[in-house]
């Protein structure tokens, strides 16, 4: 079951036009929000992200956040998984073809959910394989914009590398991923860009944090330069739907040890226990 301009349906009924600027221009922001035990993972942060976005592009928010709250839990209660995907996709609606924003125009709303698929235990056991690409993509990719070509791309590249992740360098300097947040772990201490234009503020990333803060393990962010990614002792992503992941190759060449290190295991351990406490109802981080 999906939901689309104000009713909820079947996938298969779901019609939008050809004229919807999302399809035209890819005029349009999305979120995606893992949910846990039919629980909303972080849903205000979600939510908080997805305004800060459609301001981003000068969208009007279609729904306040006890309406998305709302949708968001109507949504999950008609599909049948206990762990799910929420998708929700905003775009300027339906016009005739013009590059300047139509007026009177009511943006088109879309939600679907899917099973969360996260990784495996042998990959969380064994870690993923990434290579360096340049960032090519534009200048405001803290804007969770549906115009994705240039991600599409750039995680392309690691596909036909046999990568599971591509992390995007530009000028020397860590960005993030073609699809998650990249930290490093350099001398025992956690290392991460800060949060500014050149990459999307993840929600997944700001749980890492505080759970290094509330735990005393040493954290720096700021820019990480090209040099330490090839030399970290560990590598890890984050995201959604990835949670935390050790990046144990990158460009064919071991990561550290070749395996997940040992900061990255104390960070997983607790990444699942606050995610317990989150399926029972409880968000505190400690």
């Amino acid at each position: 079951m999906i939901y689309l301009n104000g009713e909820f349906m079947p996938l298969e009924e779901a019609r939008i036009s050809v004229l919807d600027r999302g399809f035209l221009f890819g005029d349009g922001v999305y979120e995606v929000i893992p949910v846990y035990s039919r629980r909303p993972f972080r849903l205000e942060e979600h939510l908080e992200r997805l305004e800060y976005s459609l301001a981003g592009i000068s969208l009007v928010n279609p729904f306040d956040r006890g309406g998305w709250r709302q949708r968001i839990e109507e949504l999950i209660a008609l599909n049948p998984w206990e762990d799910q995907s929420v998708y929700l996709q905003i775009t300027r609606g339906v016009a005739k073809r013009d590059h300047a924003f139509p007026v009177g125009v009511k943006p088109t709303v879309f939600m679907m959910s899917s099973v969360l698929s996260i990784p495996g235990p042998e990959l969380v056991r064994e870690g993923a394989n990434a290579v360096t690409v340049d960032d090519f993509r534009w200048s405001h990719c803290d804007i969770k914009s549906i115009s994705l070509l240039p991600n599409v791309l750039l995680r392309q590249l690691a596909v036909e590398a046999h990568a599971n992740e591509a992390i995007l360098l530009r000028e020397g300097w860590l960005t993030e991923g073609a699809a998650s947040n990249i930290f490093i772990v350099r001398d025992g201490v956690l290392c991460a860009p800060p949060k500014d234009h050149h990459m999307l503020a993840g929600i997944t990333y700001d749980v890492i944090v505080e759970l290094a803060h509330a735990n005393d393990l040493p954290v720096s962010i700021g820019p990480v330069p090209e040099e330490w990614i090839h030399t970290a002792d560990e590598i890890w992503q984050t995201s959604s739907t990835r949670e935390v992941l050790a990046i144990t190759r990158l460009n064919g060449k071991p990561v550290g040890s070749g395996v997940p290190g040992p900061m990255f295991k104390r960070i997983y351990s607790l990444y699942q226990e606050y995610k317990h406490c989150v399926m029972k109802g409880e968000n505190a981080v400690s």
